[in-house]
C-alpha cells in the first residue's frame, strides 16, 4: 500500500527546538562564561546562532525586488527571535538595562564586552579556592576527593591547562592528616598513577 504524499512545509517556518534545547537558567551577573556556552547551545539548537554573529542584509529605502525585501522581512524577524532568546535568559534587571538594544548581534557584544573582563577575576578565585582546600578527617576522603575535582574542572573550563599527573599528586597531597602514611605510600610509588587508579584505591 503506497504512502499519500506529505503536505509541504512552509518556507518561513522557523523550526521548533529539538526535546533536548532546554532555555538556560536566567543570566544574573555571575559565571557568564558558563550561560554563554549553554545559552550559545539553547540558540543552535533553535537555528538562530547565526544572528549573533551576522548584521542585517542592506537593501535601498526604494528597492521594489520582492525577493530581496521578503529576504530582508524573514532576517528581521529571525533576529528578533533570537535577541528575546536571549533577553528572556536574562534576570530582570539585566533584561531592563538591555531592552533597548537593537539587534542580536549587538546584545550578544554588548553582555560579552561587560561580563568577560569581569569573568577574569574568577579565575583568580578558582585558583585561590584550589590552593586553599584541604582535606579533614571529619568528613568522607571520596565526598573530599569530589569537591576538589569539581575545582580542577572549574579551572580547565577557565582555560587553565592542568594536566593529569600534577591532578594526581595534588589529591595525593591534600589527603586528610589520618592518611598520612598512605600519603607517604602513594607519593613513594615508582609507577606513575593516574587519576582513575587513585580514585579506586581511595
Amino acid at each position: 500500500m503506497s504512502t499519500p504524499p506529505t503536505a509541504p512545509v512552509p518556507v518561513h517556518t522557523v523550526p521548533a527546538a529539538p526535546a533536548h534545547g532546554k532555555n538556560p537558567a536566567k543570566f544574573n551577573g555571575a559565571d557568564f562564561k558558563r550561560w554563554q556556552q549553554k545559552m550559545l547551545f539553547y540558540l543552535t539548537t533553535l537555528s538562530l546562532s547565526r544572528f549573533l554573529k551576522e548584521e542585517p542584509p542592506v537593501i535601498a529605502a526604494d528597492d521594489t525586488d520582492t525577493q530581496r525585501r521578503s529576504a530582508l522581512d524573514a532576517w528581521n524577524h529571525n533576529d528578533f527571535l533570537c535577541r528575546n532568546y536571549i533577553l528572556n535568559g536574562l534576570d530582570d534587571t539585566l533584561y531592563s538595562v538591555y531592552c533597548s538594544v537593537n539587534t542580536a548581534k549587538e546584545l550578544w557584544d554588548s553582555l560579552e564586552k561587560k561580563y568577560k573582563t569581569e569573568d577574569a577575576g574568577i579565575k583568580k578565585f578558582v585558583v585561590g579556592k584550589f590552593l586553599d582546600f584541604k582535606m579533614v578527617d571529619t568528613k568522607s576522603v571520596i565526598s573530599q576527593v569530589q569537591e576538589i575535582q569539581i575545582i580542577i574542572h572549574d579551572l580547565l573550563a577557565e582555560g587553565m591547562d592542568i594536566n593529569e599527573p600534577f591532578q594526581v599528586a595534588a589529591i595525593i597531597e591534600k589527603l586528610p592528616p589520618m592518611w598520612k602514611d598512605f600519603k607517604n605510600y602513594l607519593k613513594h610509588k615508582r609507577k606513575e598513577l593516574k587519576l582513575e587508579d587513585l580514585i579506586v584505591r581511595l
